[in-house]
């Protein structure tokens, strides 16, 4: 797009906590940004619902449209943080078919039509960018995107998700409930009204599909992506999680394979000796794994308003300086069609299973038994709250608990074992599976 004066538009869609951080700063910093891109900068219109709505900044009522399509009509750059696919997804692509820049943080948005709308974006010379959709104020994509660009990612793993690392993080070091821990995560802020997309994991999946885009150069998407959410793990799973040295996070997983990549989220079972162990409260980090550069970790905020206003400033700043000067191009999005998404089967991973079972002898070598066949082993059991007697569980009235931790095995295999496991005669109740993250 050509601009027709030196100064560069901004029009921003969108005043809830991040897109009022995000004026206020283009308002009362006006000068500084300016002068980090190199031209004069001017917030030209903030498009909302509601003008009269209270927000977390007074924004000056001139600023102030309901008109967004207009808006998006005279702008260079569009900050689009209105949420949701529509009329993000129109207002998006009407923006880049005329070469404007757009920056978001619409992580549902992109992990649908992420792969649409930068094919828009390199038809018609607009720029999209979107730090902000992932992690809050960590800066992740743009590393992996430019930063990593010269070696290959095999494995991003992290907690990508603030509320459901909260909750997770109560349960553990408190003892809490996890319906007490939610409500004090709603009380604080972490967490929303309705947190349903939070703790069905359904927010960390969207997140998983944009950084496994990034990291492996190929277009996935939403259903690429397996997904599990934290609505099952009890108190009891942390507690035994805890007697075996571990501690549940909610984790987005993304890894190479052979003929693919698997891309999954669930609740994870990882060492305390692991960093992202000590990722407390609602703060967010992201492992990543490349050939030349090795292991590598971003943490920091993954939510509100100042933290995710950075980010989407971090983006403002640099899409300015490239309207500035348009020779400096941005990196594009590349697809290797050889790396399809996997389904989850294809996974290599470990679990831990936790069963009551028969108060009878041989209940042990059954178990044992059933894994074999399924070329599952065992790297160590607990049989919590019994005494035993040569292996064996001892007689009670209420039947006794075994907990396993498998070795490395198939995911199909696994999942065949524990089908195998339900239907042995001694197994009274699988209470709990839950897959384990070592490093390999």
């Amino acid at each position: 797009m050509t601009r027709t004066e030196d100064t560069i538009r901004i029009g921003l869609l969108g005043a809830g906590s991040v897109g009022a951080q995000v004026a206020r700063t283009l308002v009362e910093e006006r000068e500084m940004i300016s002068a980090r891109v190199g031209t004069p900068v001017r917030l030209v219109g903030v498009a909302v619902r509601d003008p009269e709505a209270p927000r977390d900044w007074r924004i000056p009522g001139e600023l102030l449209t309901t008109d967004a399509e207009a808006l998006v009509d005279q702008a260079d750059v569009i900050v689009e943080l209105i949420g949701g696919l529509e009329p993000a997804a129109g207002l998006i692509d009407r923006a880049l078919r005329r070469g404007a820049a757009v920056v978001t943080g619409n992580k549902a948005l992109l992990a649908t039509r992420g792969a649409e709308l930068n094919a828009v974006a390199a038809e018609h010379g607009g720029v999209l960018r979107y730090e902000a959709s992932v992690g809050g104020a960590i800066p992740i994509l743009r590393p992996i995107e430019e930063s990593l660009s010269g070696d290959r990612v095999v494995k991003v793993m992290g907690i990508v998700n603030g509320t459901t690392n909260y909750i997770l993080d109560q349960m553990d070091s408190t003892g809490a409930a996890f319906d007490d821990a939610l409500a004090e995560a709603q009380r604080l802020g972490f967490a929303e009204a309705d947190p349903t997309s939070d703790v069905a994991g359904r927010d960390a999946a969207a997140k998983a599909a944009i950084l496994s885009t990034l990291a492996f150069h190929a277009p996935y998407s939403l259903d690429d992506v397996h997904c599990e959410g934290i609505t099952e793990v009890t108190q009891e799973d942390i507690e035994a999680a805890a007697m075996s040295g571990y501690v549940i996070k909610l984790l987005a997983i993304a890894e190479k394979q052979t003929e693919g990549a698997v891309l999954r989220v669930h609740p994870t079972l990882l060492p305390r000796t692991h960093p992202l162990a000590s990722v407390r409260g609602a703060f967010n980090a992201v492992f990543v794994v490349a050939e030349n550069a090795g292991e590598l970790m971003f943490y920091g905020q993954g939510a509100g308003g100042r933290p995710t206003s950075s980010a989407i400033m971090g983006d403002l700043v640099a899409v300015a300086r490239r309207l500035r000067a348009p020779l400096a191009e941005s990196p594009t999005i590349s697809s290797e069609v050889q790396l399809p998404a996997l389904p989850i089967e294809k996974a290599t991973t470990q679990y831990y299973i936790d069963m009551d079972v028969a108060d009878r002898e041989g209940v042990i070598a059954e178990i044992a038994h059933v894994l074999a066949e399924h070329h599952v082993s065992i790297e160590s059991m607990r049989q919590p709250g019994v005494v035993t007697t040569e292996g064996e569980v001892e007689d009670s009235d209420n039947g006794a608990k075994v907990q396993i931790v498998t070795h490395l095995a198939r995911e199909k295999d696994l999942q065949e074992t524990v089908d195998a496991l339900h239907a042995l005669d001694v197994v009274k109740t699988v209470n709990s599976v839950l897959r384990v993250e070592v490093e390999k």
